[in-house]
């Protein structure tokens, strides 16, 4: 079953939990981020301290039902000038309370090789997000088989990453 609009931001708003993302791309292609990303491009900086948005409102609303947002993203250096554009969003998110963490595959294997992005809801529901070699998105998908698989991925992910804060120290981003 493919997901989209209503279907999909009803994942965010109904989940009882725990809402977790895996990220394994240099770079998403999202049309709505094109103005800003030419912006950073052009030497724009947000200033975390001030930032907010709806996505850091619902971080705060998450937190304070006890639920959780968290992701991890692979990554290599040079950072990519995307991935410099999204760690500086980061610091505003996870200031809001999602539990942003960094598995840099820099100079060894990729634990996670092979592994798609996707979102798992509860631990008991996962969406695959499948995209183009560019970071197009194509669609999103409810994976019909067992989650297992996922956990594993998940724990795999959190004991071989770090989190954000610690990675960008000393980082010139």
């Amino acid at each position: 079953m493919l997901l989209d609009g209503d279907e999909w931001a009803t994942r965010f708003e109904t989940f009882q939990r725990e809402a977790w993302r895996l990220e394994t791309l240099p770079e998403y292609r999202v049309p709505q981020e094109a103005e800003e990303i030419a912006a950073f491009l052009s030497g724009e900086r947000i200033d975390p301290h001030a930032y907010s948005n709806e996505y850091t409102d619902d971080l705060e609303r998450v937190r304070r039902e006890g639920k959780r947002k968290g992701r991890v993203h692979i990554v290599t250096r040079p950072l990519s000038d995307y991935l410099r554009y999204e760690f500086m969003y980061y610091r505003p998110h996870a200031w809001a309370g999602e539990e942003i963490r960094i598995l840099d595959i820099t100079d060894r294997p990729n634990p996670l090789e092979g592994v798609r992005d996707f979102w798992m809801f509860d631990r008991s529901e996962v969406v695959l997000m499948n995209y183009e070699p560019d970071g197009t998105q194509i669609n999103r998908e409810v994976h019909e088989g067992g989650v297992g698989p996922f956990l594993e991925y998940q724990r795999i992910a959190l004991a071989e990453s770090v989190p954000f804060e610690e990675y960008v120290k000393g980082l010139d981003l």
